[in-house]
């Protein structure tokens, strides 16, 4: 044997001399304690950190590994360590591994043993104990190998018990006096070996002895754990004390004991973070009582495969009988009622038919009564009810139950459940792996993984799926992928013979009643990617507390998942399922109904969550009508954008739900009612696809205010990006039909719009023009919303035109307006404007104390956007006042938020003010990278002003080291800050008649 872990680490023959450094140790221990089968990644590192692996964890992993292949390539001279896609395995013969020869060993004994040939068993058993050097991987500290460790140490001691019986039943008492008294002092808390001491004694003619051993277990199990000695040890005690012991050979058996698990899945995978807390729980339970272990979990989870592979680990430890029966649960049959299962469970243990009585608790009674004096497993698999598995529990200390169920059973007192979720996407990938073929996987990575998505990384689906591959060799992986791609139904593909995902979800389904079948059937309609118990209740028409009661049932029989407490969701094929349903008993108006009453309902509460952003527009712009279920409209205090926040996921499908079937009108109102939620956190690709979704729906419905609403919401999408001339081409569209449509509050609304794109795009002129005609239309109209709104967009652009007290006088007039109506949003903006003005005019101190107050109120109202920008202007002060370090850190905040939302516009004038703060510092070559990037943003988006900012800064790095490159770029920039109409065109003006000067003085001289 080339490796060894029953003792000190030992590879090669020797101990601990190959692998020396700690972690390599930890790494080659996991994957011998798991050879033939993948370590993922995540666990490796877990244990090489013992649960808390630093950021580079995943390549000093990659380090270890690569070390050991070399130290293994050396010592046992071929490739041991096999990488895989979810990580790392050891290819190991059974007979290189003392463990692995172990298991062979000690099965080859027991078979023997059970088959009376008890000298071969007595051999083996010898033979396999023989192989320990010590404690399992003793030395090495990480808790993962230490439980991994500790499994193997447990094995050994059963391995010893098993052997001391077979020894005894062979009458050898005399000579196993010695080695068991020191194996009893080895292991003072193992009750059975001490009752094969007291029997060796008794049997050696020493009784007195024998009661001793007895007298001392108890002091000993009361003293460590505060527990009287088990049944088996007090029927030893008692029996010594008549004399009914009997003569060597008595004891011998009359029948095997019984082994009627199913046999374990040969491709098990997976599942190593649930398989431990299972085998740790049923470890650490008290011994005082039997260890009731539930495993429940949506259809095709894998909860029968998993009980089984637990029960085998776990057998050592009960060897007089590990049992097993189906309770038909959920299944074609009707559910095995307790009593008939009672005759199952009792005929395995070896109860005559004849001593089985007939009353129900009779059957319990024998049951228990026969477990009391025994190490039994069992298996309750594909439990239906409380009620069916209640009377099966056994009740004796030292038993073990496993459940299963697609149910919660709730009723189970002082049982803690483990519900088996879907696979990680790295387990899923192995599974398939193990079912069609490691190479076929290995050789297409990427199809493998989009097979197990769209398999819903459900056990019984991937084995469906793998199926079809391995029986099908002409297939590529990329085939399967192709058929079960989005645009087809995927479970009519997830099909082997009698064996389908859906015929496992109808058992599920049919045993539902029948409102809760109706509930799940319309949850197949419901978009986006979870709901609540509201828009539930909506969807089916039925009264909140009606809607509640079936989710729970959903839920506890795991058809609707609960991720969170009140939202809920549908496993992807679950609700392909559901929809195959509804699609086949509701009629189509049933289904457009159900779908208006969520959109419905969904409008209603988007409004209602919008309205603290929107104060009073939304519902006037909207014109929205009375809800179908005002009931369910819960009203918003200020946590509205909250709501919004964990409804995100969800807003891009209701829009595209709606358009997509035909609810034109909720579609493009729904768009409207996000957008401002979704513009100031800058959501942007969920912005640009529901009010793209919304264009066209309004299009579509022929309504012209509502396409000219949906125009000018666009243009603020393309406006963020950075997309002026697209953004231009909308509001544009916008204006035309509100002018045409006679609607001048709107039209206003459009040419301040457009007066803001016009400023960023350099257009001052015009910019001006459109918000002053756009102010004095608000004024017309005593709208101050409206008026606050130009008022901010005029400021802006006096400011860059220099006119720094008619932008003071504007911003100032915002603030006022938006104090007066408590907006703190607009508060925000304005004292961030009026800030950005004091910061031009030198007036750094007012400046930095009205930024830090305006940082503040763009933090609290989500505006991420504007607090960037403040950022940045706090960079732009402290580099004013000296402070560049200071400086510098608020710049690089400002640039992660820029680059975080998407805002091209804000990074290309972030980089320029970083770039200029860096100069300051005499980092020249940092600088020059930063302008030359804002450059690059600024011309892709057609940005005049940073375009400009930033070969002004370019120019003058190089005004001494390429005077041409930087001639070329101040008449650039010269000449867009003329068209622009901005002062700071005299500065470059200055700059190139000084070029000028220098150079005709060079040619004069």
């Amino acid at each position: 044997m080339r490796f060894g872990i029953l003792g000190p680490l030992r590879v090669g023959g020797t101990e601990d001399g190959t692998v020396t450094a700690g972690r390599d140790r930890v790494v080659l221990a996991m994957l011998l304690l798991n050879a033939g089968r993948v370590v993922s990644v995540d666990r490796l590192m877990a244990a090489m950190w013992d649960g808390a692996p630093p950021n580079t964890a995943r390549g000093q992993l990659q380090t270890c590994v690569s070390r050991l292949r070399r130290s293994l390539a050396v010592t046992v001279g071929d490739e041991v360590i096999v990488t895989d896609p979810a990580g790392y395995s050891a290819r190991i013969a059974p007979d290189d591994l003392d463990a692995a020869v172990f298991s062979t060993l000690t099965a080859q004994a027991r078979a023997a043993a059970d088959g009376d040939r008890l000298e071969a068993a007595r051999d083996a058993y010898r033979a396999a104990l023989k192989l320990w050097r010590g404690p399992a991987l003793s030395g090495i500290a990480s808790r993962a190998v230490q439980r991994g460790a500790a499994a193997l140490d447990e094995q050994q001691a059963v391995a010893i018990e098993e052997c001391v019986e077979v020894e005894l039943r062979l009458g050898r008492e005399r000579e196993l006096l010695g080695e068991l008294t020191d194996l009893v002092e080895r292991y003072p808390l193992r009750e059975r070996l001490r009752t094969q001491l007291m029997l060796a004694l008794y049997r050696a003619g020493r009784q007195a002895d024998a009661l001793a051993v007895y007298r001392e277990a108890r002091t000993v199990l009361a003293e460590d754990l505060g527990i009287e000695p088990g049944p088996a040890l007090r029927e030893m005690h008692q029996r010594i004390l008549v004399g009914d012991v009997g003569v060597p050979g008595d004891e011998r058996r009359s029948h095997p004991p019984a082994r009627c698990l199913p046999r374990t899945a040969a491709d098990f995978t997976g599942r190593n973070d649930v398989v431990a807390r299972l085998v740790e729980a049923v470890e650490r339970a008290d011994p005082s009582g039997p260890v009731i272990q539930l495993i429940d979990g949506m259809a095709g989870s894998g909860k029968t495969t998993l009980a089984v592979h637990v029960a085998t680990l776990l057998s050592g430890r009960y060897p007089d009988a590990q049992l097993f029966v189906d309770l038909h649960g959920h299944s074609e049959r009707r559910p095995l009622e307790p009593s008939a299962a009672l005759v199952t469970l009792l005929r395995q243990l070896g109860v005559p038919s004849e001593r089985i009585p007939p009353s129900p608790d009779e059957r319990v009674a024998l049951w228990r009564t026969e477990l009391a004096a025994r190490r039994v497993l069992v298996v309750l698999d594909n439990a239906g009810s409380t009620a069916q598995v209640g009377p099966l529990l056994p009740a004796a200390p030292g038993c073990l139950a496993l459940v299963t169920s697609r149910r919660r059973l709730v009723g189970l007192d002082g049982v803690h459940p483990e519900p088996l979720p879907v696979f990680a996407e790295p387990e899923a990938v192995e599974l398939l792996a193990r079912v069609a073929g490691p190479q076929r996987i290995a050789a297409e990575p990427a199809a493998a993984v989009e097979v197990v998505r769209r398999c819903g990384y459900l056990p019984l689906a991937i084995r469906l799926a793998g199926a079809r591959l391995a029986h099908r060799r002409s297939w590529r992986v990329a085939d399967l992928a192709a058929r079960l791609r989005r645009e087809r139904p995927v479970l009519p593909e997830l099909a082997a013979e009698d064996r389908t995902v859906a015929s496992a979800f109808a058992l599920s389904y049919r045993q539902l009643p029948e409102p809760a079948q109706r509930m799940f059937r319309l949850l197949g309609l419901y978009p986006g990617a979870w709901f609540d118990a509201l828009g539930a209740a909506a969807l089916a028409d039925l009264p909140l507390a009606e809607a509640q009661d079936h989710l729970d049932e959903l839920v506890d029989r795991h058809l609707v998942e609960e991720p969170g407490a009140g939202r809920f969701r549908l496993h992807d094929l679950m609700r392909e399922y559901a929809r195959e349903l509804v699609g086949a008993t509701e009629p189509e108006a049933a289904r457009q109904a159900a779908v208006g009453r969520a959109l419905d309902w969904a409008l209603h509460a988007v409004a209602g969550a919008t309205a603290e952003l929107e104060r009073g527009l939304l519902h006037g712009s909207l014109s929205l009508r009375r809800p179908m279920r005002p009931d369910l409209v819960v009203p918003f205090a200020d946590n509205g954008s909250a709501w919004l926040e964990e409804q995100r996921l969800n807003l891009p499908a209701l829009v595209r739900c709606a358009a997509e079937t035909g609810h034109h009108e909720y579609a493009w109102k729904l768009a409207r009612a996000m957008w401002r939620f979704l513009f100031i956190r800058c959501y942007g690709d969920d912005l640009l696809a529901t009010q793209l979704d919304g264009l066209a729906a309004a299009q579509r419905s022929g309504d012209d205010a509502a396409v000219a609403t949906m125009h000018n919401y666009l243009a603020s999408v393309y406006f963020r990006a950075g997309e002026y001339l697209e953004a231009i081409e909308h509001v544009e569209a916008a204006l035309r039909l509100r002018e045409r449509l006679g609607h001048e509050w709107e039209a206003a609304v459009c040419r301040g719009n457009l007066g803001v794109v016009m400023i960023q795009l350099g257009r001052l002129a015009e910019g001006v023009e459109c918000s002053s005609q756009a102010l004095a239309t608000w004024r017309r109209l005593a709208n101050d919303q409206g008026i606050s709104s130009a008022l901010a967009d005029l400021g802006t652009a006096y400011m860059l035109l220099g006119r720094y007290d008619e932008a003071l006088t504007m911003h100032r007039r915002h603030l006022l307006l938006a104090v007066e109506h408590g907006l703190d949003f607009q508060v925000g903006v304005a004292l961030g404007h009026i800030a950005q003005v004091r910061v031009r005019l030198g007036q750094l101190p007012v400046a930095i104390r009205l930024l830090r107050s305006a940082r503040h109120l763009k933090r609290r109202t989500g505006n991420r956007y504007g607090e960037g920008e403040v950022l940045n202007d706090l960079g732009v002060a402290y580099r004013l006042c000296g402070d560049r370090a200071t400086a510098e850190r608020y710049h690089r905040d400002a640039l992660r938020i820029m680059r975080e939302i998407g805002d091209r516009r804000g990074e290309a004038l972030v980089r320029n003010d970083l770039g200029t703060t860096l100069a300051a510092g005499g980092r020249s070559v940092e600088a020059g990278e930063q302008h030359t990037q804002a450059l690059a943003i600024a011309r892709r988006i057609k940005h005049r002003y940073e375009e400009a900012r930033a070969l002004d800064a370019l120019a003058s790095g190089m005004r001494g080291t390429d005077p041409s490159q930087a001639r070329s770029h101040w008449e650039r920039c010269l000449t867009i800050r003329r068209d622009m109409g901005i002062p700071e065109a005299a500065a470059v003006a200055a700059r190139l008649a000084e070029m000028d000067a220098e150079q005709a003085a060079g040619a004069h001289r």
